[in-house]
């Protein structure tokens, strides 16, 4: 009853928090995906910069959220904008790049060497072979990698109140300064609602993606 009632009392706040985590997330993983899709499919051709580059976005996932934020405010300090949205944007760019570039990666070198074969008996070149077959083939797979990145940047992106980057960490941060554990609680809840809601709408476009893919 003391969520509920936190929640009718604050409601306002609430959406404004909401809209400024899903802000946060959304421009994050957007640029995640148009940086790290063409970069996964690249490194399909190269075998020993994929090995390197998916052993520094695995080891930038074992850094701590709360200490590549750190990092990066003296870093972006020097530009005046050590605290508050680009240090959280930036961070949650990295963590983002791995699921979606080893997905993708993943995604095209499965491709079904037959099909593959037939494309090139078909004349088709690298780029059309690429656009026209492989990318259709592996759609499904790479979805499945922006869906992971956005589940993981909605729970991390929770932490970027502490640098000042607004979002429904904001509720927790204060709630645990405070010792208010209903809005604890409420922040929470409303991370994980977000998370989960955003989890079945990509599921529910992961999904659509497979039928077109074999008919294809």
């Amino acid at each position: 009853m003391d969520i509920i009632s936190f929640v009718i009392a604050n409601w306002e706040e609430l959406i404004q928090l909401t809209w400024q985590h899903i802000k946060l997330v959304g421009l994050a993983v957007g640029v995640a995906v148009l940086t790290g899709v063409p970069f996964g499919i690249y490194i399909t051709q190269r075998e020993r910069l994929a090995q390197l580059v998916l052993s520094v976005a695995g080891m930038i996932m074992t850094i701590p959220s709360i200490a590549l934020f750190g990092i990066m405010i003296p870093i972006l300090s020097i530009i005046n904008r050590g605290i508050g949205f680009w240090p959280a944007f930036i961070a949650l760019v990295l963590y983002s790049q791995l699921p979606i570039i080893r997905n993708t990666y993943v995604a095209i070198k499965n491709v079904d060497p037959n099909i593959r074969d037939a494309a090139i008996g078909m004349g088709m070149t690298t780029r059309e072979r690429l656009f026209k077959v492989e990318i259709p083939i592996a759609l499904p797979v790479i979805m499945a990698g922006v869906r992971v990145a956005v589940v993981l940047t909605i729970g991390i992106g929770a932490i970027a109140a502490y640098i000042g980057a607004g979002g429904l960490g904001v509720y927790i941060a204060r709630g645990i300064s405070m010792s208010y554990q209903t809005m604890i609680q409420v922040g929470a809840i409303a991370v994980s609602l977000l998370a989960i809601l955003f989890d079945l709408v990509l599921g529910y476009v992961q999904k659509s993606l497979a039928p077109k893919t074999v008919k294809s």
